[in-house]
């Protein structure tokens, strides 16, 4: 077997990777808003209220990246916060002066869209509750 075709052999498991890291930084972002953890939303450290857009955007990110992380529901999941990112690009990004997303600091949630995007279509990957489901239908 080459190194390419090996190195095509690991893409289940680095779509895998790729959920699992980008799903853990969205959740991230969720729990400053939610929890004020790792830390409180800038500049004064506080939480978002929760009955507000930003406080909805950071339980969908919390709650939907926890469910990224483990694989669980990928899709379905991965396609509401693909739209959620969408959302945040165009509603709070784009509306600045900069047209740039490196500009108007819009560059993650660009991201964060396609990559949920991609996953939306292409689902979780090996190393999932999805996939172990999927293989004990199987079974």
């Amino acid at each position: 077997m080459s190194i390419a075709e090996r190195w095509k052999s690991y893409a289940p498991h680095l779509r895998s990777l790729l959920r699992i890291f980008a799903a853990f930084m969205l959740m991230q972002n969720g729990t400053m808003k939610v929890l004020a953890w790792p830390m409180g939303m800038p500049p004064d450290g506080h939480t978002a209220n929760l009955l507000t857009q930003i406080g909805f955007g950071g339980l969908l990110e919390a709650v939907g990246g926890f469910f990224l992380v483990i694989g669980l529901c990928t899709r379905p999941i991965a396609f509401i916060l693909a739209g959620e990112m969408a959302v945040a690009y165009w509603q709070f990004h784009f509306k600045l002066a900069q047209p740039w997303p490196i500009e108007n600091g819009g560059a993650a949630a660009i991201l964060y869209c396609f990559i949920w995007f991609y996953f939306s279509a292409a689902g979780a990957g090996e190393w999932s509750i999805d996939s172990w489901l999927e293989n004990r239908k199987k079974a």
